[in-house]
């Protein structure tokens, strides 16, 4: 189940990241909500998980989920820039979360 909570806290930080990115330095309130309620539930299912995960495992795990997501949604969503080198870099991100995951206890 630590990885499910895991895995769920890793979606939740890309919605806050995202929201946060919508709010404009916190001047519109439904964005801000949503990134405030994101991060507490993001933070709440990472404490779950690192009930049984490591910490170096979790921690590495839920950031790069995060980091990962969101180059992705700003990709896809906010027209940020796509180019090869970027692209390689979040694939080595990606490379390094699986061996991350590998290499942990289930």
């Amino acid at each position: 189940m630590a990885w499910v909570y895991l895995g769920i806290a890793g979606l939740l930080e890309i919605v806050w990241a995202f929201a946060m990115k919508q709010s404009d330095g916190f001047t519109r309130l439904g964005p801000s909500i949503v990134t405030l309620v994101a991060m507490i539930g993001s933070f709440v299912l990472l404490s779950l998980s690192m009930k049984s995960l490591p910490l170096g495992t979790a921690y590495t795990i839920w950031t790069g989920i995060g980091a990962v997501g969101a180059f992705l949604v700003g990709i896809m969503w906010l027209g940020e820039q796509a180019n090869a080198m970027r692209i390689a870099a979040a694939l080595l991100i990606v490379g390094g979360l699986l061996l991350m995951k590998l290499s942990s206890p289930a």
